[in-house]
């Protein structure tokens, strides 16, 4: 296997090394994180622990962990941002990361029509002076984490 960045980023938080919005929620088989690079407050981020390349590749578990996870943190991105709805994107694409990961990216009601569907990408990747602050991350992390320890119990963390 080539190098991978994201799987540089699970050990990482294997060994407690990662800051609290870098690691809000572990599973046996997923991380949540939120991502550092957008402008947009409660962009998280699936991040399957283990390497995979492609969906096909996942276990019957993990995929149903997938869904449940998907489902809880659409729930919890509702109550904490006020979203209307969530995206939910997997690509695995980027150079250092074709590692199986979903983007879980609120919907918010009064976003500009050019951020609607495929153009919230427009909100990733931003400048450091667009991005949303560690604080704000971790704060919204913190919340994230409670609502999914009190759903899904303190699993593998």
């Amino acid at each position: 296997m080539t190098s991978c960045h994201t799987c540089e980023l699970v050990e990482r938080r294997d060994v407690g090394d990662a800051p609290l919005w870098d690691s809000i929620y572990r599973t046996p088989y997923w991380d949540v994180v939120h991502c550092n690079s957008t402008s947009l407050l409660g962009w998280l981020i699936l991040v399957q622990r283990r390497h995979l390349a492609a969906i096909e590749e996942m276990s019957e578990l993990e995929a149903i962990e997938l869904g449940k996870l998907i489902r809880h943190v659409s729930i919890v991105l509702t109550e904490l941002t006020g979203c209307i709805k969530t995206y939910v994107v997997q690509f695995a694409e980027a150079p250092g990361h074709h590692h199986v990961h979903f983007h879980v990216i609120p919907r918010m009601p009064n976003q500009l029509a050019e951020h609607n569907g495929p153009g919230i990408f427009k909100k990733l990747g931003v400048s450091e002076a667009e991005r949303v602050t560690e604080t704000a991350m971790n704060e919204l992390g913190e919340k994230v984490r409670l609502y999914l320890e009190t759903q899904l119990g303190d699993q593998d963390r």
